[in-house]
This record gives structure tokens, C-alpha cells and sequence, in this order.
């Protein structure tokens, strides 16, 4: 198949250091070019890709909340993927909602992968609007909790994401004494819980984040006053090759989410590395986290208390099933075939 993936124009593919959508678009890419796939990844002049790579601009664009306010350079962007549709069997749209304006123009066929919610409150009101009026486009769910937020649209599959497991050390007996949390320092992530926790339970917490400028006065009021540099740690944005040691020595790594995040990457990087999950009961949490053999899974509603009765009971788990759970779910392999199968279909009801 000659297959186009269109990825966001804010970061490279892949990411230099914190970027989930960009981790998946890389591993998609390579992992249909194994697959004897032509391939043509339409994404920044940084990026490192085994596929054909068309770029309209020279490196990202910033993945700040504040630029991507200004909708007209990624426009550009995802027009010269259209224009050239004509080349394609297909066109894997991985650049969210102002790709579907220029989608909508194409006699290829087109399918989303959107990386984020569509539960109302968690995006805003215009972006369910642009859903809705492309509803009838062909949709591939990342978590089937991700559907609930707009069940209306054609959703064809769902494809869980998956990493290289070879990229990430399984770490049977952690040096650390630590919990961990990773993500973007926003209210919804939950860092401000995972401090608490640390603090319920007397076990030091480290923080590995990206702060966007936009979330500033946020992590300035609230997770700052709480970093000492000694018990609440906070290390600044971290590589692969930082997170992979981080992961592997914690006691357990906290995800206290407090919205349906359709899929966190976090938690299988963790699992993958052998360390389990203390997670809240919401979004994609329960078809990531088996509770009881892979981490603990607890309702929202238990709050501080019982995300620290969790962790409490944390050695209890193997840490080799947190690895085999996801060398059986969550491989760039498992990932890779589903979107090649997905692609089958299409092109096969097409004909």
C-alpha cells in the first residue's frame, strides 16, 4: 500500500523529549516500512523517519499551547498532504481538527487517529462542533472509553498504542525509594494529588515534567511551593534515555487523572520497565491497568487515602507481569498490524 501518515507540524517526529502523538506516529511509520509498506510521513525537517519524510517546514513549530492558537501555519501544512492525495492509497490523519477541513476535500480515502478526549468540559465546545460536522469521516478510537465522549461518530476500529519494548529496560529490584509521577504539569494530570500522596504515605515523589508556558501560573501556584528539591522533587522534561532509568527505579509510578485521557503512554512505559501503576478509575485506565496483578486501579472518589492504601500494598505486585502485560497489549508490533488491518478494510469496502 502506498500510505501517507500526517502528523502535527509542532514537534519532530519523533519527539526530542516529551510528545506522545509524535512517539506513535514514529514507531507507525518505521513499523509499515518493516512491513514493506511505501510510506511517505508528512511532518517537520527534524524529524528522523525510515519513511519517505515531506516537510513544509524546516523544524516544529513549538508545541505550546499559546502558538497553537494560530491556526494558519499548520494549515499549510496539512494542505500540501492533500494536494498530493493523488499519490496515496490512503492518508492516516494524526494532526487533530484543523486536518479534517482539508480532508474533507479529498477523493483519497482519509481516517483520524485524534489523540485526545472528546467527553464534553475536557476539549472545547468549537472542537465537538468540528467533530460533528465531520462526523460521517472515518474515526479510529485509541481506547474504546474514547468513544464515549462523542459515540455518534464512524468510528471503524480501535488501535491501542504501543511502544518498542526494546527501548525500555525491564528493572526487576528498583534502586529507588521513590514514587514517580511523568506528564505535563496541568490540574487534570493530577500532580497536585500525586504530591499529596507522597506526602500521605512519607515516600519521596519525583516529578518529571513539561511545564507549557500557558500552564505556568499554574505550576507556579500550586506545585511549586511544594518542591524542595529533597522529598518533592521536580527534574524538568525528560528523553528516553532519562525516563527509562527513571521508570525502571521507582517504587510505583502515580496516574491520578481526573479526566478521560483516551490513552496514557505513561503507564505502559512504566509496566514495560516493571514498575507498576497506582492509577485513578477513569478514561482508559482500566483496559491499561489489570488492578491487583499490573497496579491498582481506584475510584476518584477515594481520593488521597485511597490512592495511599494503593501504594501501600504496592509490593505485593510482580513486576514481571507489569512486563508481560504489555509484551502481550501494548508492542509497536500489536499497534502496527491493527492499523495495517484497519487500512485493509477501508481500501477493501472501497473497491
Amino acid at each position: 500500500m502506498k500510505i501517507a501518515l500526517l502528523a502535527p507540524p509542532y514537534l519532530s517526529v519523533p519527539p526530542k523529549k516529551y510528545g506522545g502523538t509524535e512517539k506513535i506516529v514514529s514507531l507507525l511509520a518505521g513499523g509499515l516500512v518493516e512491513l514493506g509498506h511505501d510510506v511517505t510521513l508528512f511532518a517537520t525537517g527534524d524529524s528522523q523517519t525510515r519513511a519517505k519524510l515531506v516537510s513544509v517546514f524546516p523544524e516544529g513549530l513549538g508545541n505550546s499551547g499559546l502558538k497553537k492558537d494560530d491556526g494558519l501555519l499548520p494549515l499549510m501544512h496539512y494542505t500540501e498532504c492533500i494536494r498530493r492525495q493523488k499519490e496515496f492509497d490512503i492518508i492516516h490523519n494524526h494532526g487533530q481538527y484543523l486536518a479534517m477541513f482539508v480532508c474533507e476535500f479529498s477523493k483519497t480515502p482519509v481516517v483520524h487517529t485524534i489523540h485526545g478526549s472528546y467527553y464534553p468540559g475536557e476539549i472545547p465546545e468549537e472542537k465537538r462542533k468540528v467533530l460533528q460536522t465531520f462526523k460521517s469521516h472515518r474515526f479510529i478510537s485509541i481506547s474504546d472509553n474514547q468513544r464515549g465522549g462523542m459515540s455518534d461518530l464512524n468510528f471503524v476500529a480501535t488501535v491501542y498504542n504501543g511502544i518498542d519494548v526494546s527501548q525500555f529496560h525491564y528493572t526487576e529490584k528498583p534502586r529507588g525509594d521513590y514514587l514517580l509521577w511523568v506528564g505535563r504539569i496541568i490540574a487534570k494530570k493530577g500532580p497536585l494529588t500525586a504530591i499529596e500522596t507522597a506526602k500521605k504515605t512519607n515516600i519521596p515523589l519525583v516529578i518529571a515534567a513539561a511545564i507549557d508556558p500557558a500552564d505556568m501560573p499554574y505550576y507556579e501556584k500550586e506545585i511549586k511551593p511544594h518542591i524542595d528539591g529533597k522529598f518533592i522533587s521536580y527534574i524538568g522534561e525528560i528523553n528516553h534515555h532519562t525516563s527509562e532509568e527513571l521508570y525502571g527505579n521507582a517504587l510505583c509510578t502515580l496516574f491520578p487523572i481526573t479526566w478521560h485521557e483516551p490513552f496514557g503512554l505513561v503507564m505502559v512505559e512504566s509496566m514495560a520497565c516493571g514498575t507498576p501503576v497506582v492509577a485513578y478509575n477513569i478514561g482508559s485506565v482500566p483496559e491499561i491497568i489489570v488492578s491487583g496483578k499490573t497496579g491498582f486501579i481506584v475510584e476518584i472518589e477515594s481520593g488521597v487515602e485511597g490512592l495511599s492504601h494503593a501504594v501501600r500494598k504496592i509490593g505485593s505486585i510482580q513486576r514481571g507481569d507489569c512486563r508481560a502485560h504489555v509484551l502481550e497489549n501494548f508492542t509497536k508490533e500489536k499497534m502496527v498490524e491493527g492499523y495495517e488491518q484497519v487500512y485493509k478494510e477501508i481500501l477493501s469496502n472501497k473497491r
